[in-house]
This record gives C-alpha cells, sequence and structure tokens, in this order.
C-alpha cells in the first residue's frame, strides 16, 4: 500500500490512533500486533497503537505488557474488571491523541492492510469510513443471517445505510468522534450518533479471516440486544427532547385498546352471552400489553437516567488499573 498523503494539523500529533479491545486474546496478540504494524510502517504516516485490555483473566495482560515495554508506539490500558467491549471503546477514545482514530478486533478477522484504503477515504474529506465485510467468513445462522436481519431494521429505522454495522474495522475523526458518549452496548451505534452531528459517512468493503485461536464472544443472543439498543438509539435520536410525543402516544394508543377491549367484551356478551367480569382470555391480553408499554418506558427512562449519571458525574463507564506508554488521559 502506498504512503498516504496527509495534512497535519499539528506535527507532534500522531497521525493516527488505532485502538484495539482485548478480552481473552493470548494466542492471537503478538500475531495481531506483527500484521498491524507491518501494515502501519509502509504507509509512512506517525501512529500510535492502543491495546484496550478488557479485564482478560488469560495471560493477555502481561503479553500486552512485554509488547508495550518494548515499543513505544504501543499504549496499554487494562481495566480492573470486564467492563463490556463499548466501555473499552470509550477508553481508546479517552486516550487516543491521533488526528484520526481507527478501531479494530484483536482477534485477527479483520485485515490491517486495509487500513490504508480507510485512510485514503478520509483524506477524500469524509469524518466516517466504515468496514463491510462482503465476504465475511463466519457461521451463517448464528452470526451472519442475525447480523444481515438486524443492519437492514437499523438502516431502515436510523437512516444510516450501512452494511454492515457490526463491522469494528472503521475509522472517524477525532474532533468528532470525542463529542460522543459511549454507555451500555451502544459501541454499534457510532455511525448513527456521527451522523446526528452531521458527519459525512461512506463505507468500503474490506477483507475478513476466519478465526484461528480462541473462541468468538459474541453470540446469538447479542441480536436481541442489538434490537433492544435500537429502541434507545431511536428514542434518543428522535425523542429525547419531546418525550411527550412517546408517552403521550402510547397513552392514547392504550386508551383505543381499551375501547376496543370493551367493545369485545360487550359483543361477547350480546351474541354469546358471556360474562363481562368473567372473561379471562381479554383480562390477560390486557394486562400483556399494559406490562409490556411499562417496561419499554421504564427501560428508555432507566437509560436517560444512566446518561444523566455518567455525565454530571464526569465518570467514564470503566476504571483503569494500569497504564504504559501512556502520560495522561485526554
Amino acid at each position: 500500500m502506498p504512503a498516504v498523503k496527509t495534512k497535519r494539523k499539528n506535527p507532534r500529533r500522531p497521525y493516527i490512533s488505532v485502538v484495539l479491545p482485548v478480552y481473552n486474546e493470548e494466542d492471537n496478540i503478538r500475531p495481531q500486533y506483527e500484521v498491524i504494524i507491518k501494515a502501519l510502517d509502509p504507509l509512512n504516516v506517525s501512529y500510535e497503537v492502543i491495546f484496550i485490555d478488557d479485564g482478560s483473566i488469560d495471560s493477555s495482560p502481561d503479553i500486552l505488557r512485554d509488547i508495550a515495554n518494548k515499543d513505544r508506539n504501543i499504549k496499554l490500558v487494562i481495566f480492573r474488571r470486564n467492563f463490556g467491549q463499548t466501555a473499552a471503546m470509550s477508553a481508546g477514545i479517552d486516550y487516543a491523541s491521533g488526528e484520526i482514530i481507527l478501531f479494530m478486533d484483536s482477534d485477527l478477522q479483520n485485515d490491517p492492510n486495509d487500513i490504508g484504503m480507510l485512510l485514503k477515504k478520509m483524506a477524500e474529506g469524509y469524518d466516517v469510513v466504515s468496514g463491510w465485510r462482503k465476504k465475511r467468513m463466519d457461521k451463517l445462522l448464528s452470526r451472519k443471517l442475525p447480523s444481515w436481519v438486524a443492519n437492514w431494521l437499523i438502516a431502515k429505522v436510523t437512516g444510516v445505510k450501512l452494511h454492515d454495522l457490526g463491522c469494528s474495522l472503521k475509522a472517524y475523526r477525532s474532533s468528532l468522534l470525542k463529542q460522543v458518549n459511549l454507555y451500555g452496548e451502544m459501541h454499534r451505534f457510532i455511525p448513527v450518533h456521527a451522523s446526528w452531528l452531521g458527519a459525512k459517512i461512506t463505507e468500503v468493503p474490506v477483507g475478513h479471516h476466519p478465526r484461528k485461536f480462541g473462541k468468538s464472544k459474541v453470540g446469538i443472543i447479542r441480536t436481541f440486544k442489538v434490537l433492544l439498543d435500537l429502541v434507545t438509539v431511536t428514542f434518543l435520536g428522535k425523542y429525547s427532547t419531546k418525550p411527550i410525543y412517546v408517552f403521550g402516544g402510547t397513552g392514547f394508543l392504550l386508551f383505543f385498546l381499551s375501547i376496543f377491549s370493551g367493545i369485545t367484551v360487550l359483543l361477547m356478551k350480546i351474541t354469546l352471552n358471556q360474562s363481562m367480569t368473567r372473561n379471562p382470555l381479554l383480562l390477560l391480553t390486557v394486562m400483556f400489553i399494559v406490562l409490556s408499554v411499562l417496561f419499554i418506558q421504564i427501560g428508555i427512562l432507566a437509560e436517560i437516567l444512566i446518561r444523566i449519571y455518567h455525565e454530571s458525574q464526569g465518570k467514564p463507564p470503566y476504571s483503569v488499573l494500569e497504564t504504559i506508554n501512556i502520560r495522561r488521559m485526554r
């Protein structure tokens, strides 16, 4: 890959920060480090590589310490415990000093040789360049099919037309990304948050390799988490300043349902001589409807409250045990 032509705003600042969350990847770390350095050196840009160890319980922290102590371009943040991928990516944003922040997995499935292609797209004026695993090397039923469904649904609801929001290989302008606050498991929706800020977004096909070592930390249950997160993201994006539209609309819906259920009870009384006060099916249906609405609303309120808590306290959603080659949090 030829050198990437860039306009440097601050010669003391690295052009790119590559952030890799790590959780129990002891067999992948050294090969991952080697292929990243091999891909970055020919680009002729200043860089830093930040590994975020998310409370690994294998030998990953020790391997990362050894690498960081030998290479000053490698920065290491070790969490006190496992906080999740979103918290690890949030830490990467906080500690990154590059003009471009690029995320990728630490399991050797993303191809570091695609970094130059993403940087070239960024040089064309884009704020976000998202990788698209066109030939994804994962299991069809447990990984690819749920991902296709989730991406289609997210694109329809949010209007952000990306084929592969779940692909970790993405590049962002640091000035934009540092305006995004991440909590819960919202890392997959970073491009959606960026679009709210007016970001110019594109995607490019990238390589994808089958996992060689270790086990995937992602299962089929992630699809259901994505759907729940989509409800939250949609609410925060469209109704966070006007919640009465949601709660008031729900109230009207329940009102009309109550009218419909009342008419049904009357018809059953008239045509079938069914008791109006002893109709268990109708009562059960109404109870389920009310409970589902209440639970969704409580979930939305909880999401808002947790954001208010974190942002008012100024506390990150993680706790750091140790850092190497990092002087201070940015």
